[in-house]
C-alpha cells in the first residue's frame, strides 16, 4: 500500500512537471531555452543589448567598485581561449571586491551561439551584447580612444571610475593579475596599456 502511495505521488509530480513544461512550450513564449549539451537553462534575457550610452551607464553604476570589463565574441578564437581565465579571475577576485562584466560583440545572427557559449562556460558574471546597427568605430572610441576593434580587449576601472589599465589582444594571466591588483589596491592611477 505504501509503495503504491509513493508511486502515485511520484507519478503525480512527474505529470505536473510535464504539464507545466508543456504549457510553457505551448504558449510560444521562448523565455527559456536549454543550451545544447549543458543541461543549463539560458534565459532569453541573457546578453541584453547595450550601446555606448548603456555601456557608460554600466560603468557609472559600478563606480566605487574595482571593475574589469572583458570584450569578447564567439568568432574570436583568443576571446574563447581566455574566457575560462576571465571566469577564474572573477571567482578568485570577486570575494576581494572585483566586479566582472562581459560584453559580446557577436552579431544578431550569432546570438544563440553566444548564449550557448556563456552557458557552457558557466559564466557567473553578467554579460551583455553590443547593440546591432550602431557605429562600432564610435563605440570603440567611446569605450577606449586607443581601441581600434582588436579583440579581445579588457578594461580595468579603478573605484573612482577612471580607466586604470587596459589590455588589447590576448595576454597571459600575469598581466590580468597585475591589473586586477592595481584596481583592487589603488583607486587612483594612470591609464596604461600593457
Amino acid at each position: 500500500m505504501r509503495d503504491r502511495f509513493y508511486s502515485s505521488v511520484f507519478l503525480g509530480v512527474c505529470l505536473m512537471l510535464a504539464g507545466g513544461l508543456s504549457a510553457a512550450a505551448g504558449t510560444g513564449n521562448s523565455a527559456v531555452n536549454v543550451a545544447v549539451n549543458t543541461g543549463r537553462a539560458v534565459s532569453e534575457s541573457s546578453l541584453p543589448t547595450i550601446d555606448l550610452s548603456g555601456y557608460r551607464d554600466l560603468v557609472a553604476n559600478n563606480r566605487g567598485k574595482a571593475l574589469m570589463v572583458n570584450f569578447w565574441a564567439t568568432w574570436c578564437e583568443p576571446c574563447r581561449d581566455e574566457f575560462p581565465m576571465i571566469e577564474g579571475m572573477a571567482k578568485k577576485y570577486g570575494p576581494q571586491g572585483l566586479t566582472v562584466i562581459g560584453v559580446s560583440l557577436d552579431e544578431d545572427s550569432d546570438v544563440s551561439t553566444a548564449r550557448q557559449f556563456v552557458a557552457t562556460a558557466h559564466a557567473d558574471f553578467p554579460n551583455y551584447r553590443v547593440k546591432q546597427g550602431i557605429d562600432l568605430n564610435g563605440f570603440y572610441q567611446g569605450v577606449n580612444p586607443s581601441w581600434q576593434g582588436t579583440m579581445p580587449q579588457t578594461i580595468f576601472y579603478a573605484r573612482d571610475g577612471h580607466v586604470a589599465r587596459y589590455l588589447i589582444g590576448a595576454r597571459p594571466p600575469a598581466a590580468f593579475e597585475d591589473a586586477i591588483r592595481l584596481v583592487l589596491l589603488n583607486s587612483a592611477g594612470e591609464t596604461t596599456s600593457k
